[in-house]
């Protein structure tokens, strides 16, 4: 009886720590794919943001040019 338990403590302990890895691993994609999606709406934030000040600082230097004449 004492044998049978050990048998089964062991496999349990077995896969439960196959189970372990296996929601460790979708847990790190999960955050590896988060991490990378939000960088990249960063950087395309950024850039945007970027060429939407050029154009509006051009824009506006060049009024001020029409209007200098």
């Amino acid at each position: 009886m004492m044998r049978n338990g050990r048998v089964v403590l062991t496999l349990a302990l077995v896969l439960g720590s196959t189970a372990c890895a296996h929601i460790k691993e979708a847990g790190r994609t999960v955050g590896h794919t988060t991490r990378d999606v939000t960088r990249e709406i960063g950087h395309t934030t950024r850039d945007v943001t970027r060429e939407i000040g050029h154009g509006t600082r051009d824009t506006v230097n060049k009024v001020g040019d029409e209007i200098s004449k």
